[in-house]
C-alpha cells in the first residue's frame, strides 16, 4: 500500500497533468474555429473547380484528352498520398487515416498491384513504415509550417506530377479525413490520377443536359491547364480539413483527458483521506491502550 507521501505526491502530479490538459484543449478550441473556416471554405471551390472540369471533359477524346485525364492505360502500380498530422494527443485521429491506406494498400497488394506511398505528416509516417517501410518513397514534412497554404500543397502536387511524368506510378489516391464535427472526422480516399470527373447533379441542371459549349483555346488546352491546378486545389483541401479535424480531435481528446484527471484526483483523494484516517485512528488506539497499560 502506497505512503501518504506516495498518494500526495501523485495527487499533486495528477494535477499538473490536468492543466497541461486543460491548456491545451484551450490552445486547440481556438485554433479549431479558425481551422473550420478554412476547411469550409475550400470545400466550394474545390467542388466548382471538380465539376467545371466535368463539364469541359465532355468536349474532349480520345487522343485530345490530356495524360492527367486518361492515365497511362495500365493499372498495376499505385501511389498512395497519406495526409496525417505532424503531433499526437488527437486521439484516434491519425490511426483511422493510417489504417484507412493499410486497408486500402492490402487490398491493392493482394490483388498483385504494386504500391508506392507518399507519407505528408510524420504519425502517418511513423504508423505506416511498420508494414510498409520499403514502399514508401518519400515524407513531406510540415512541423515548420505555421499556417497551411497553397504553397505547401502546391509542393506536394509537384512531387507527385514529377513522379507521374517519370511512369512511376499509374493511380494516383488521396487519403485524409474530411471534418465533420468535433467529434466526427471521417477517413477519406480520393482519386486524383487519373482525374475522376464526375458533375454534379446540381451542375447538371443548372446547365441543362442539351447544353453546347464552344471552348477558346480548345478544351483540351483548357484540361491541360486546369487538372494540374485541380490536384493542388484537392490536395490543399485535404490538408485543411486535416488540420480542422485534428484540432476538433485533439480538443475532444484533451476534454476527455481533463475529466479523467478530475476522476483521478476524487479517487487518489479519498484514498488518502482514508489511509490518514485509518493512521490516525491507530495512533489513538495506541495511545489509549497505553495509557490503560499504566
Amino acid at each position: 500500500m502506497p505512503s501518504l507521501k506516495d498518494l500526495k505526491n501523485r495527487i499533486a502530479s495528477v494535477k499538473a497533468t490536468q492543466k497541461i490538459t486543460k491548456a491545451m484543449q484551450m490552445v486547440a478550441a481556438a485554433k479549431l474555429r479558425r481551422a473550420q473556416e478554412a476547411a469550409e471554405a475550400a470545400r466550394p471551390y474545390s467542388e466548382r473547380m471538380a465539376s467545371v472540369m466535368a463539364n469541359i471533359s465532355g468536349a474532349v477524346g480520345g487522343d485530345d484528352a490530356p495524360r492527367l485525364m486518361t492515365g497511362t492505360g495500365k493499372d498495376d502500380t499505385h501511389l498512395l498520398v497519406v495526409c496525417t498530422a505532424e503531433r499526437g494527443l488527437c486521439g484516434g485521429f491519425n490511426t483511422q487515416i493510417a489504417r484507412h491506406a493499410r486497408l486500402h494498400a492490402q487490398k491493392l497488394q493482394s490483388e498483385g498491384k504494386d504500391v508506392k506511398i507518399l507519407c505528408v505528416g510524420k504519425k502517418g509516417f511513423d504508423q505506416l513504415k511498420r508494414d510498409f517501410a520499403n514502399q514508401i518513397i518519400d515524407r513531406v514534412d510540415l512541423r515548420e509550417v505555421k499556417n497551411i497554404g497553397f504553397v505547401n500543397a502546391e509542393d506536394i502536387a509537384s512531387r507527385v506530377s514529377a513522379l507521374f511524368d517519370a511512369n512511376e506510378f499509374d493511380v494516383c489516391t488521396l487519403f485524409y479525413s474530411e471534418f465533420k464535427s468535433v467529434i466526427s472526422q471521417v477517413p477519406t480516399a480520393q482519386q486524383l490520377i487519373p482525374a475522376k470527373l464526375e458533375a454534379t447533379e446540381g451542375e447538371d441542371a443548372a446547365n441543362g443536359s442539351d447544353a453546347a459549349y464552344e471552348y477558346e483555346p480548345d478544351a483540351g488546352a483548357i484540361l491541360e491547364d486546369i487538372i494540374p491546378r485541380n490536384i493542388k486545389v484537392q490536395i490543399l483541401r485535404a490538408l485543411l480539413e486535416n488540420v480542422a479535424g485534428e484540432m476538433g480531435a485533439k480538443m475532444s481528446a484533451m476534454d476527455n483527458a481533463t475529466r479523467n484527471a478530475g476522476d483521478m484526483i476524487d479517487k487518489l483523494t479519498m484514498s488518502y483521506n482514508r489511509q490518514r484516517q485509518a493512521q490516525i485512528t491507530k495512533e489513538l488506539i495506541e495511545i489509549i491502550s497505553g495509557a490503560e497499560a499504566l
